[in-house]
């Protein structure tokens, strides 16, 4: 069998799955791992907690700058070559962090950091679609997600472990031993020619910058910053947003894939996605200050009980992968949100004197159904895309959930700040953005009639 076609033989298949899903994994981790240190970095370092709040805000920013322009330049040198130099440059940058004695210096690792993250998140899907043969593909991706949830389930876990017992630049190295294992597996990854061609400089720079902005501006906003600013910041990156998209589409592999997404069949699972990372967030920020403060849970207790839906998503994820293999997509995506509403509807009609038990099992659905909707989700799209764009859905995948997750956490913000803690105005809005992606869950045929529908609009 060849890779690129009917995907590797066992066992290099798996050895090459490994390698991918634990460098995902170590990116991931040290981008969840950051929240629980960051008292004990304000405090080394003698600076304010907003301040340091910009440890997160930087890695974040520079992942979602870097990914579509990364998977461009994989296409060009090779989506293998791309991979082992982002897992390099985020292992040195990690070793950097014991030289951090001042907050410029940590922010400028962290900036290191995130851009060796976007360059492995950025071909990661690409590399999994060459990895399987195209009928298993949805167990594939299945795996390879569910490593990467493990891994943002367990960093803070490890991470309040390794600050109990070590210093703090500790923590981010605690993922060191998964980069270790992908470099030394990364001979079983199936290979990957380099296209060659110019690098469009340009159209990278407008790209890192529009997405930069209007994060930024949204970041600004959510630290408590002045909102005709914000609004000015967000403002300029949507104007240059314009000005690359008319750009792009005028190129014929544009850095951004608008011709992918000009296709329902790849625009709907991506707005999809979307919308269940939107709504996801929201109920993620929302609910801690829910179970605390309505009905008396503690922290820890609130933590444990959160633990229960990657947990969940764990054990179903690849089953999830499997079935959409055999039964179609769109169907099982459509179940996963139905699920997910059934979930989220429990957790609204949660009573004043809910036990543990109460909460659980709630969540437990939520996670079964998020895994029911992503997995197939995920093998829509990555299944229909053509072999040789692979590396830019895998960027256009990776930036649609981190935008996901932005405007999720923003929503939160403001509901948050308009005094909204009632569960039921939270919980309710999480629901509308649930059925919205059951929505997008069409099958073929009907995505050819949204397709002629959209080319008569535009004539």
């Amino acid at each position: 069998m060849t890779a690129g076609q009917d995907g590797l033989p066992m066992p290099r298949r798996l050895l090459a799955i490994s390698a991918v899903s634990f460098g995902q994994a170590l990116c991931i981790m040290d981008g969840s791992v950051a929240n629980i240190v960051l008292p004990t970095i304000a405090s080394d370092l003698r600076v304010d907690n907003s301040a340091v709040v910009l440890v997160v805000t930087i890695y974040q920013l520079v992942l979602v700058m870097g990914l579509l322009p990364l998977s461009a330049l994989g296409d060009k040198i090779g989506h293998n070559r791309l991979y082992r130099l982002g897992l390099l440059l985020f292992s040195i940058a990690t070793g950097l962090c014991f030289f951090a004695h001042n907050l410029p210096f940590l922010l400028a690792i962290r900036a290191l950091q995130a851009l060796g993250a976007a360059a492995v998140l950025s071909v990661s899907m690409a590399i999994v679609k060459a990895i399987y043969p195209a009928h298993q593909l949805g167990r594939g991706l299945a795996l390879n997600t569910i490593v990467g949830a493990s891994a943002a389930a367990l960093a803070p876990t490890l991470g309040g472990f390794m600050l109990s017992v070590a210093p703090w630049p500790f923590v981010f190295v605690i993922g060191a031993p998964l980069g270790i294992i992908s470099l030394l597996l990364d001979k079983a990854l199936p290979p990957s020619e380099p296209k060659g061609g110019t690098y469009d400089l340009w159209g990278a720079l407008l790209c890192a910058a529009m997405f930069g902005l209007t994060i930024a501006g949204i970041e600004y906003a959510n630290q408590g910053g002045a909102l005709h600013m914000a609004a000015v910041i967000v403002a300029a990156g949507l104007l240059l947003g314009y000005f690359f998209v008319r750009r792009e589409r005028a190129r014929t592999r544009p850095l951004m894939p608008i011709d992918l997404l000009a296709q329902p069949r790849l625009a709907l699972p991506t707005a999809g996605a979307a919308l269940i990372y939107t709504g996801f967030t929201i109920l993620i920020v929302m609910l801690p200050f829910q179970l605390q403060q309505a009905h008396g849970f503690s922290p820890m207790e609130v933590g444990t009980l959160m633990a229960s839906m990657p947990i969940a998503s764990f054990f179903v994820g690849p089953v999830a992968g499997i079935l959409s293999d055999r039964i179609r997509p769109d169907r099982l995506a459509l179940f996963g949100s139905l699920i997910s509403v059934m979930g989220v509807t429990a957790l609204a009609r949660i009573p004043a004197d809910a036990s543990q038990f109460d909460i659980l099992w709630r969540l437990v659905l939520l996670g079964v159904g998020v895994s029911f909707f992503t997995a197939p989700n995920t093998r829509m799209f990555i299944g229909a895309v053509p072999r040789d764009r692979t590396a830019a859905a895998s960027g256009l995948i990776a930036t649609t959930r981190l935008m996901g997750q932005t405007l999720g956490a923003t929503a939160a913000t403001t509901l948050l700040a308009f005094g909204f803690h009632d569960a039921m105005v939270s919980h309710m809005t999480v629901v509308v953005l649930l059925l919205l992606a059951g929505a997008t869950c069409r099958a073929p045929a009907s995505a050819s009639k949204i397709q002629d529908s959209m080319a008569a609009l535009t004539r």
